[in-house]
């Protein structure tokens, strides 16, 4: 049997929504790429600066847990609409601040916004991609990242023509409110109902204990703590560990990095394609060996070229941990948006933490490959762990749902 084609409202809504995708990534790399600038303009030394992004970074972990209520109150479209006007408008604060403390508010109310605006592009997304023969959610993640890409060349061009950050993000801010007028009026107008694919009732009543409703809740929070620990040091650490372990050049530590970006880009593009042939949980077990192995041999074996060569695999084992997650979280039955909050507030933990905790190892007597060792390789067990899990009880609760044939006499 043919899988009926999207219609044209809803290849619309794909555009906008992967419109809304490279736009987040545009503006989030447009102003970390010029992060040093930033610390300058309001006069904070690192330490300092380093607070700040931590405090805006509460104001993130705030935002995913009002996200289901406030989602479930207005509609993924509103937030999306809204979030759009309030992002852009953050932006241009974030660049004009000259003080620590509007720097703040500007960032810390972006971040605030962001979460709405990402769990609610998921959720358009998810639906979508339900409809398809062929998911999208890898590749709506790998838009994501080509807008990261696109908004760390702006910087470069912004720093070569020697623009100030107040006028570059103005110009961002400019050009990317003329990108979400397309993107307000072609999104999704009517969210779906979380139950909408859920069995129908069965004789057996399912399970309605405190802990069989939590149980799904919590392993979200686990898995988005542990996927956030293996993309973040995969990025944000690649280039120490060629620099600082094995005394490469600043270049060839930033070839770590590029290689890890390129594999992360390409398996987001391929992965949607890979999940037909092997299925969610056969690419999700292929991701979880990609990334151990790549983590294993970049932060272990002390050879330039095996630890880029690490890195390359890294990327492409975590490029589809965070898309299969938002999709499984943006199903769960219940209020809209209340599973993308939990999974959402977990990766906001890592993000604060994470970090600091590969940080304070390598101050110790452990190298900055070892330190990546010890959190990440845990953290693949766990998120291995968490999944199946997850997909254990997903099916006991399938099972409990199942309607039973009927009876021939």
């Amino acid at each position: 049997m043919t899988t009926p084609s999207l219609s044209t409202r809803d290849r619309l809504a794909l555009a906008a929504t992967a419109g809304q995708f490279f736009v987040n990534g545009a503006m989030t790399a447009s102003f970390m790429a010029r992060a040093p600038q930033f610390r300058d303009r309001i006069d904070v030394d690192v330490t300092q600066f380093g607070v700040l992004l931590t405090l805006a970074a509460v104001s993130g972990l705030v935002g995913s847990l009002l996200a289901g209520r406030v989602i479930h109150a207005t509609s993924t479209r509103r937030v999306l609409r809204v979030g759009a006007v309030v992002m852009v408008a953050s932006l241009v604060v974030i660049g004009a601040a000259r003080s620590p403390a509007v720097w703040l508010i500007g960032m810390s109310t972006y971040m605030f916004v962001d979460v709405l605006v990402d769990i609610s592009m998921n959720m358009q997304g998810s639906w979508i991609s339900a409809r398809r023969h062929t998911p999208v959610m890898n590749r709506l993640h790998g838009v994501w990242s080509l807008g990261t890409f696109a908004g760390g060349l702006g910087a470069v061009a912004a720093n070569a023509a020697d623009l100030t950050v107040a006028v570059h993000m103005a110009v961002v801010a400019g050009v990317m409110a003329v990108a979400l007028v397309f993107v307000a009026r072609n999104l999704l107008a009517v969210d779906e109902d979380a139950h909408a694919d859920a069995p129908p009732p069965a004789t057996t009543p399912a399970p309605t204990s405190a802990v069989a409703r939590l149980a799904p809740v919590v392993l979200l929070v686990l898995a988005g703590m542990f996927a956030v620990v293996a993309e973040v040091t995969g990025g944000d650490w690649s280039t120490f560990r060629l620099t600082d372990d094995l005394g490469a050049a600043a270049a060839v530590g930033s070839a770590a990095f590029v290689t890890y970006t390129v594999g992360m880009t390409a398996m987001r593009f391929g992965g949607d394609s890979l999940q037909v042939r092997l299925g969610a949980t056969g690419l999700h077990r292929v991701s979880l060996g990609l990334a151990g192995t790549g983590f294993a041999i970049a932060s272990l074996v002390d050879h330039e070229v095996a630890a880029i060569a690490g890195f390359l695999l890294v990327g492409l084992g975590v490029a589809t941990f965070m898309p299969t997650l938002y999709d499984h979280a943006a199903r769960l039955p219940g209020r809209r948006g209340a599973g993308l909050g939990a999974m959402t507030a977990g990766m906001r933990v890592s993000f604060l933490l994470a970090p600091a905790g590969i940080g304070w190892l390598a101050g110790t007597a452990l190298s900055v490959g070892q330190a990546i060792a010890v959190l990440t390789l845990p953290a693949l067990i766990g998120l291995a762990v968490v999944t199946e899990a997850n997909r254990r009880l997903l099916r006991r609760r399938h099972a409990v749902h199942a309607v039973p044939a009927p009876t021939r006499r």
